[in-house]
């Protein structure tokens, strides 16, 4: 859907909005950022020629999706947050959906296969995804 040029997504962060296309992913806001709804991560690194070609269609989907959040994790600055995920080769694109990893995998992907993910990312039925989870976990 058009959007205004000026017009900002608003995230939610601890009580505090604040305006802006994509969230500076960190171990201190991850929890507050990833819980609700769809959340797009870019695990990234300056140095990172990939991330550089991945970083404007990263912006771009942002600016045409005000429903996602789109957040970057500087692998460089967050090691034990890029740690956590077990993130081994960058860029990684990560989607998670009210609190659950859905995808992750690494590589720059070109603008359709990103639009096609997000299309499949909010087609899931989270109910069926955490009964998987949940029979997964008793085996």
């Amino acid at each position: 859907m058009p959007r205004n040029e000026n017009h900002r997504r608003t995230v939610e962060r601890t009580a505090k909005e604040v305006a802006m296309a994509t969230v500076e992913l960190t171990s201190e806001n991850f929890d507050d950022v990833v819980g609700k709804g769809t959340v797009l991560v870019d695990f990234w690194a300056e140095w990172c020629g990939p991330c550089r070609q991945f970083g404007p269609v990263f912006e771009k989907s942002s600016d045409e999706h005000d429903d996602i959040v789109y957040a970057k994790v500087d692998t460089e600055a967050q090691q034990q947050l890029a740690a956590a995920f077990d993130i081994r080769s960058i860029p990684t694109l990560m989607a998670v959906r009210d609190g659950v990893v859905v995808f992750s995998q690494p590589g720059a992907l070109p603008a359709v296969a990103l639009e096609d993910l997000i299309g499949q990312v909010q087609a899931l039925d989270m109910d069926k995804v955490r009964e998987q989870i949940a029979a997964a976990q008793q085996q």
